[in-house]
């Protein structure tokens, strides 16, 4: 792994400092796991399932984008890998397909889900999907699943390359 410059989530904060600190420290952990995987290694399924760390990471890039930009701001037409044809689209991918492109894209994928929470409370509604969620929930319910993923993450870069690490 390359070294570690993860951003440290705030001792003592107000609410959404800390939460957004956390969610933070969680997205760098992704990509701080992943770091220095070839671009096969990263595609190489240990699982019966298709969980790849590249996978994962094109999954974590969907649902951020799935969450903030569709769920949060209502907007229409947000780029996604699975449909209801391919509900695991966007796992599918192959030796040829580049860490650093999906990387890349779930950096992007995290910085849209910045902008778009820098216009809202945590109090707020839901413009789209289930309008039932404020973006409280959306925060916590992202670092829920960013923490699982990034577990994930962990356990195969161990059995890919024996790294392990926080």
């Amino acid at each position: 792994m390359n070294e570690d410059n993860r951003p440290e989530p705030p001792d003592s904060a107000g609410e959404r400092e800390t939460l957004e600190g956390f969610l933070d420290f969680l997205r760098a952990s992704v990509v701080h796991k992943a770091s220095g995987l070839s671009d096969a290694d990263a595609a190489r399924r240990l699982l019966p399932s298709l969980t790849t760390v590249s996978g994962l990471i094109r999954h974590l890039a969907d649902v951020e984008r799935s969450w903030f930009r569709e769920d949060i701001d209502g907007q229409r037409d947000v780029p996604a890998r699975w449909s209801e044809e391919d509900p695991d689209g966007e796992f599918r991918v192959t030796e040829r397909d580049r860490l650093t492109d999906i990387v890349a894209d779930y950096e992007a994928a995290c910085t849209e889900s910045r902008a778009v929470t820098e216009r809202y409370s945590l109090d707020d509604s839901c413009t789209g999907g289930d309008r039932t969620h404020n973006v409280r929930w959306v925060l916590v319910h992202m670092i829920e699943e960013t923490g699982r993923h990034c577990g994930h993450i962990d356990i195969l870069r161990e059995l890919l390359d024996g790294t392990t690490g926080e």
